[in-house]
This record gives C-alpha cells, sequence and structure tokens, in this order.
C-alpha cells in the first residue's frame, strides 16, 4: 500500500468517524434556573468528555442511550444521570458549600479560572483596587488623589498603566491606544465590583485570542448574568469616606430574561493635609435573553464619572527635613476628571451541534483630563512645571470566534477562529504646560489620532489521551493616523504595520492530581502612533519571546498548589519620564522567574491561600551593573486566612508583601518595600450584614508609588534626584451595612 493508499485510507476512515459519532445535547442549570458555566460532563461507559459553555449548554460526542453520564461543578453537587433517550438532557445542579477535595485537575477547563472562582467566592472584591490584586502576583499603586488609573506591577514589569497587560470586560478592550498620558492606559475604574462573575487570567503572551499589550499577560473580566437578590449597601469611613452601591433585580422570576441595573457612588477626602475631593459615579444595566434554541444575547450599558485633587509625588528630602508630613504636598493643585460611556451587545449560538459562534460589538465614549507636576520648579523656575494631559476618544469594535469540535479516530478535535477589528478615534490628544490648572502656558503636542487594529487567530487542540496539544497562529494589521495641529499646514502622517504570533501549548494531565503544561509564544505591545510615524514605522510593534514550565497539583485532597518557571524576551521596553509625565522606548530586556501559588482548604469555612513570585528582570544592552530596570518588582509574597459562612460570620486577615526593588539603572536609588496587612469581618442577620474593614490594621508608613525624579523646588539653586513618593494609606477603618430584598 503507498502513501496516496493510506492517505485516502486515513481520510475516508475520518470522514466515516465523524458522520457516525453519536452524541448527546444537554443544559445545565442552578436551582434558579440560570444556566452554568464550565460544568464537567463525563460519560462513564466511554469516557468522552465536554464542558458547559456560558449559556449551560453541553454537546458530548461518543454517547449513546443507555450509558450515564455523571455532570459536576464546583460549588455543587455532582449528579449521574442515566441516559434513556435521544432527546435534549435537562439537568439541575443543587448548590452546596464549597469543597476543593472534590477539583479534579484533569476536568477543569481552567484551573487557573477555577482558582479565581474560589477566591472571589471566598473573598469577594468591593473596590475597584481589589479587583484587579485577584491575579496572583499582580502589585498596584495609585499616585494620583484616587481617580487616575492604577499602576500596575507583574512579573518583573513596571507596567505603567497597562503598556504590557492586555485587559477587558466582557470582550471590550480597556487599554487605550495612544492615549494622551501612557501607551495602554487602563482605566478599571467603571467597573462595579460586586457585579464581577469571573476572572479569566494568563501569564505570558501564549493565548491566540489575546493581541495588543499581551506579553506580561492578560486579565479578562466577566459581569454576572444575573443577581440572586438585590440589594443596597452603605459604607462609612475615617477620611469623610462614604460609598453606597444598589443592585436591584428588574424582571424577577422571568423565564429566560435577566436584567439588573447597578450603581455606585464613592467619595472621599484621603489622608492627605490637602483634601482630596474624590468622587466617582458609576452605572452599570444588563439584560440577558435565551431563546428556546439555548442562543444567548446580551446587551449591557454603563456610565462612569469622576474628578479628583491629588497632592502628587513628593520628594524624599522635604519630608526628611520635616518641611511637609508623609501626606503634604509641594503642589496640591494637581487632579483631573474622567468620564466613560460603553455599549455591548454580545450573542452566542449554538450553529450546529458541533459548531459554536462568539461575537460582540461595542461601542464607548471617553474624555480625560489630568492635571500633574513631577518636578515642580525645574524646568520653569517661575511658573513651576505642571502639565495637563487631555482627550476626547470614541472607540468602536468588533470580534467574533468560531469553535468547532469532533473527534478524528478517537482523538478530540477543536478548531477555534477568530476575526477582530478595532477602532480608536481620538481628537486633541494634548500635553501643555499650565499654571493652578487655570493658564495654558504653551501647548507641547497637540493632534488627532486615528487607529485601527484588525486581527485573525486560528487555534487548534488535539487531545490525545492525557496529552493535549494546542498550536496557534494570530494576525494583527495596525494603521496608524496623526495630525498635528501644532503645524502650520495640515499633514496626515501615516504608517503601518503587520505582525504575526504563533503560540504552542502542550497540556499533559499525569493524573487526577497533576497537570504539566509548556507553553510558548510570541507577543506584542504597540508604540503611540505619534511615536510610530515620527519614527517613520521603525519599531512599530516590538516584540516578546516567552516560555512557562508548570504545573498544577493536588498533593492531598483539600490542598492545590499551582508552580510555574518562565522566561521572556522583550525587544524593547518602555521607561518612566517624569519630567513629561509620558513614557518613551528604550532597548532590550530579559526576565525569568518562579511563580508558586497555594490554596488549602482547612474545613468547611477556613481557607488558606498564599501566592509568591520571583524575578530576575535586566536591560541587555547595558553594562553590569547599570542594567536594572527601575522599578521592576523581584519578590512579591501575598495570602491570607480567609472565613466563609461560620454562624453566619464571614471574613478574613489578608497581607502583601513587596520586596525593595531598584529605582534607576545602576541600583544607586532604591524603592523600598513594604507589608500592609488588612482585616474585615462579616456578619449575617437575616436579611441585613453588618461589615467591618480595616485597611493597614498594623499603621505601616508604606510608599504605595515610588519613582527616581529628578526635580527644584522653588527655593533650591540645584536640582536633586532621588526618592519621589505617594504615600500608602495609614490605619483606616470603614463600617458597611447591606440590605438584601
Amino acid at each position: 500500500m503507498n502513501y496516496k493508499q493510506v492517505l485516502v485510507l486515513f481520510i475516508f476512515s475520518s470522514v466515516f468517524a465523524i458522520l457516525n459519532a453519536q452524541s448527546i445535547k444537554g443544559l445545565v442549570v442552578n436551582e434558579l434556573n440560570q444556566p452554568l458555566e464550565a460544568a464537567y460532563i463525563f460519560n462513564l461507559n466511554s469516557e468522552s468528555h465536554s464542558h458547559t459553555t456560558d449559556n449551560g449548554v453541553f454537546v458530548l460526542t461518543n454517547t449513546k442511550v443507555g450509558d450515564s453520564l455523571q455532570i459536576g461543578l464546583l460549588g455543587y453537587r455532582t449528579k449521574v444521570v442515566p441516559l434513556v433517550s435521544n432527546d435534549v438532557l435537562n439537568v439541575v445542579l443543587e448548590e452546596k458549600v464549597f469543597q476543593l477535595d472534590e477539583m479534579v485537575i484533569e476536568e477543569e477547563l481552567n484551573t487557573v479560572s477555577t482558582i479565581s472562582r474560589l477566591d472571589l467566592n471566598v473573598n469577594p472584591v468591593n473596590s475597584s483596587q481589589e479587583v484587579l490584586r485577584k491575579v496572583p502576583g499582580l502589585f498596584i499603586g495609585q499616585h494620583a488623589g484616587g481617580g487616575k488609573a492604577e499602576q500596575i506591577f507583574l512579573r518583573g514589569f513596571d507596567v505603567d498603566h497597562g503598556t504590557d497587560v492586555t485587559i477587558g470586560v466582557d470582550g471590550m478592550p480597556v487599554n487605550m491606544v495612544s492615549h494622551a498620558h501612557g501607551q495602554g492606559y487602563s482605566d478599571l475604574h467603571f467597573v462595579i465590583p460586586e457585579t464581577i462573575n469571573k476572572i479569566d487570567f494568563g501569564k505570558g503572551a501564549y493565548y491566540a485570542s489575546e493581541g495588543d499589550f499581551n506579553t506580561a499577560g492578560y486579565v479578562n473580566f466577566k459581569t454576572k448574568d444575573y443577581l440572586k437578590e438585590s440589594s443596597i449597601s452603605f459604607s462609612v469611613g475615617q477620611f469623610n469616606t462614604f460609598r453606597t452601591v444598589g443592585l436591584f433585580d428588574l424582571l424577577e422570576n422571568t423565564k429566560n430574561q435577566n436584567a439588573y441595573l447597578a450603581t455606585e457612588f464613592i467619595s472621599s477626602d484621603g489622608p492627605f493635609d490637602s483634601p482630596q475631593n474624590f468622587n466617582r459615579l458609576n452605572l452599570f444595566g444588563k439584560y440577558t435573553l435565551f431563546t428556546p434554541d439555548n442562543d444567548k444575547l446580551t446587551v449591557t450599558a454603563s456610565h462612569f464619572t469622576s474628578r479628583w485633587d491629588a497632592s502628587g509625588q513628593i520628594p524624599q528630602r522635604e519630608v526628611d527635613s520635616g518641611n511637609i508630613t508623609r501626606f503634604g504636598a509641594i503642589d496640591d493643585t494637581e487632579g483631573g476628571n474622567t468620564k466613560r460611556t460603553n455599549f455591548n451587545i454580545t450573542f452566542d449560538k449554538y450553529i450546529t451541534d458541533n459548531t459554536k459562534l462568539n461575537a460582540n460589538a461595542f461601542y464607548s465614549y471617553y474624555d480625560f483630563e489630568l492635571y500633574s507636576n513631577f518636578t515642580f520648579f525645574l524646568e520653569d523656575p517661575i511658573n513651576g512645571d505642571q502639565i495637563r494631559q487631555k482627550e476626547n476618544r470614541h472607540i468602536f469594535g468588533a470580534n467574533t470566534s468560531l469553535n468547532y469540535s469532533t473527534f478524528l479516530n478517537e482523538t478530540e478535535f477543536n478548531l477555534t477562529t477568530g476575526f477582530g477589528l478595532r477602532h480608536d478615534s481620538v481628537d486633541d490628544v494634548e500635553l501643555s504646560k499650565t499654571l493652578n490648572r487655570r493658564e495654558t502656558l504653551e501647548n507641547v503636542q497637540l493632534g488627532d489620532i486615528n487607529q485601527t487594529n484588525i486581527d485573525a487567530y486560528v487555534n487548534a487542540e488535539f487531545e490525545f489521551g492525557d496529552f493535549k496539544i494546542a498550536p496557534a497562529l494570530r494576525l494583527d494589521y495596525f494603521k496608524f493616523l496623526y495630525n498635528d495641529q501644532l503645524q502650520s499646514n495640515f499633514e496626515t502622517q501615516s504608517e503601518s504595520k503587520t505582525i504575526l504570533s504563533p503560540k504552542l501549548n502542550i497540556y499533559y494531565n499525569a493524573a487526577d492530581n497533576l497537570q504539566w503544561y509548556l507553553k510558548s509564544g510570541i507577543g506584542f505591545h504597540s508604540n503611540d502612533a505619534r511615536v510610530v510615524v515620527a519614527n517613520r514605522g521603525e519599531d512599530i510593534l516590538p516584540r516578546s519571546y516567552g516560555a512557562d514550565l508548570g504545573t498544577v497539583w493536588k498533593p492531598f485532597p483539600n490542598v492545590v498548589v499551582n508552580s510555574a518557571l518562565w522566561y521572556l524576551f522583550l525587544e524593547q521596553e518602555f521607561v518612566y519620564v517624569g519630567d513629561a509625565g509620558i513614557v518613551e522606548p528604550s532597548g532590550k530586556t530579559r526576565r525569568y522567574g518562579l511563580d508558586l501559588g497555594l490554596r488549602y482548604q482547612m474545613n468547611d469555612w477556613l481557607f488558606l491561600d498564599a501566592d509568591a513570585t520571583y524575578t530576575n528582570a535586566r536591560s541587555i544592552d547595558e553594562p553590569d551593573g547599570e542594567d536594572f530596570i527601575p522599578l521592576a518588582p523581584d519578590f512579591t509574597f501575598t495570602g491570607g486566612l480567609s472565613v466563609d459562612n461560620l454562624d453566619n460570620f464571614s471574613g478574613g486577615l489578608r497581607f502583601r508583601y513587596l520586596d525593595d526593588r531598584p529605582a534607576n539603572e545602576d541600583n544607586s536609588i532604591v524603592a523600598k518595600g513594604y507589608f500592609v496587612t488588612d482585616f474585615n469581618i462579616n456578619y449575617k442577620l437575616n436579611n441585613i450584614t453588618f461589615g467591618l474593614a480595616v485597611e493597614n490594621l498594623f499603621d505601616v508608613d508604606w510608599n504605595e508609588t515610588q519613582f527616581a525624579t529628578e526635580s527644584r523646588l522653588q527655593n533650591e539653586a540645584q536640582s536633586v534626584e532621588e526618592i519621589h513618593f505617594t504615600p500608602g494609606t495609614p490605619f483606616f477603618i470603614k463600617g458597611q451595612l447591606t440590605y438584601r430584598f
């Protein structure tokens, strides 16, 4: 038999296997008749398996009448269902106490996502800062009065506000390209934490569905489709802090439809000598419809607006001399205002039993104005160095993915293809020198940006027994347009670029309690359009090259340990420039490190978690001793003890530790580390919950953000380069009352 006959026989047998494969379709819901995502379906006879999609639907191949299906999901009672017909199977799972010992590694669709679901269940979030801290090893810092997007640190990156981490909500991007303050700027404050249902994250650039900014990793948030109950909560604390949240179910007990409205208002002066006068208003609404065929249509709309004053970063020398306190200011006229409005429509449909479509289309309107003064009187000894960064933006976009699954000669095969489009139209992108937030002294930059990103990807998964191999390829096309309003003649500067990003991930289920994986891939982050056209298209899309070797292991039934050894090379880094308030590109870097995580359920109500990371980050083109990457964390440690529903009590004690790290390239200036402990306790009495929370329980002095900045005060003849910092919150207590109905 020659190779042509073998090929024909293989194709014929594959087609025959596909046409004759028997399958069953089903729907898994909870006791409220709401679909359950990621439930595991296992055929006890043929050992074929599947998972439910986010509309609760599953299709299980190699299954026939007479087989028995085991259906389970963490937090629900497992069911064994005998198949008595080929009709669509409807299964109701009963909710129960979350038991970690029921978690089987090889059954999980995404073990990282399952761990984050456990963390959300045990430690619910009630602030936008806590939302991002749910990602193990991710640290954040606020340094502009509470309204500016947080600074992010992950895997040895000072990510600034999102340069090397892709962030999304319900399929809608959060990162802002070519932003007035910095590339990738990600303001997550439009999300009301109580509406979050799921946090999906991954470290590295190994995911075909993630594109721009996915170098250190990605974080995707998914909001709830429904409310179990309506609620109103009020929180009052020190520093004139007030927060109220309302969650209102609009379609109680309406079959196949859900709708709710969420509102949030926050105000605070903060611990600073000059009040922050911070306030934020959030509105969020979501409608979900399930058709008779279990297709899912979701419509969301949200709006947020915020304003604040800020004391900015202060020089260490002024605190040491006693001229100002840790909570004082050199220029307390910093601050800003911002708002964002979002509309998002998603549609999920089974085209055939083996083919599923997911699509969403979105629109965002965004307005931003920020005043900063990093260097005080370094550049302008008369008026000072205050700057304004401002923009007005419209974002249009859509994403689609098509997933096809089948069996090829007893090999499970999944193929996912995707297509995406994003267009940003940004008017009056401005960097100006200002005085006292009122007078414009000089326009440094002013122009209009149009930026388009079109992407397509394909991801295949071959499952051979305990092995799964997943090769993928992503294609991105960018078009950059910039009109400089400071030029006398109208001219459109333009550049374009296309980039291919291959990925290859391999998983091996060594046992029910042990999974090994090897992830590898190329990622990238785009540069600001103004940098792109100025450099005539050079270094538009610097690549990252990385790999992870890791495990997820359950050495004991109630213990989960995850670990990873990793390496990442980046063609181009971004460095913070304090005197201009922007970021600029620099040279090549490499990072390697170790991530280690632990989840331990001691009994039904007591949980322990811990996450530690070690990273070595260096610039490649610089000599030894001058190759440190400023503000790159080298060691982090977070964890805590949590109590979940012990005689109506819940709460926990949590800590986070960030080690000392270099603040400049030769490590002559050091950003001091910190160890901060938070505490909270809640008691539920019928429909009312009383809560008490304490941030910085032991009232330690810690710096939330730090920079090595050259500055000059008005009375100084010479400039000084040293640590400039924003102090972290001191001992801060607040009480909360929640009423559910």
